[in-house]
């Protein structure tokens, strides 16, 4: 039992240190994309939070989107990576973090599979980041907001659905299943 605990929790600190990395390593090329739309963003953090997804789907527990938001917003904090919404940085972590669980349990009530609930949950996700991030800095109204928020879900669906691609084979090695191991 101590080992299968131990093993969910280095996986989860894999994936928020995962996340961070890529989301400095992607932004700088979706930026390119994002300049080009002139939007703010919102495909760097698509990237990011499919590590959220990714764990969720294959060390699954009770809020464990939203844990591992916290635990990633003070990381990032810690080591200055703050961007443009300062001290509020926090909340563009942790409510999508929330919104992901609730469609994680919701995917699961209505039978979706592990990928279905993978593309949509990071897809709404990267919705809500990006309107918390409007909500708090960019203040952006109209076709431009709407652009914003459909490119951040468009980003968040496929890098879920590249989330799903990667959970069917790092199921085998992470050993555990969709609906089984334990859930403390």
């Amino acid at each position: 039992m101590q080992g299968t605990k131990l093993r969910k929790m280095i996986f989860w600190a894999l994936c928020c240190g995962l996340g961070l990395f890529c989301k400095r390593l992607v932004s700088p090329i979706a930026n390119v994309v994002t300049g080009w739309l002139h939007i703010p963003g919102g495909i760097g953090t698509a990237f990011s939070l499919m590590f959220l997804a990714l764990a969720a789907s294959l060390a699954p527990h009770r809020f464990c989107c939203t844990r591992m938001a916290v635990v990633q917003s003070m990381l990032a904090l810690s080591i200055g990576m703050v961007g443009s919404m300062g001290v509020l940085s926090p909340l563009g972590y942790i409510i999508p973090g929330l919104i992901m669980d609730g469609l994680f349990a919701l995917g699961g009530r209505l039978g979706l599979s592990q990928a279905d609930r993978l593309a949509l949950s990071n897809a709404a996700g990267s919705a809500a980041a990006a309107l918390t991030a409007n909500a708090i800095v960019f203040h952006l109204w109209g076709l431009i907001l709407l652009v914003y928020i459909c490119v951040a879900a468009l980003s968040g669906m496929l890098f879920g659905m590249l989330g799903g691609i990667l959970a069917e084979k790092l199921r085998p090695v992470i050993n555990y299943s969709s609906g089984k191991g334990d859930k403390t």
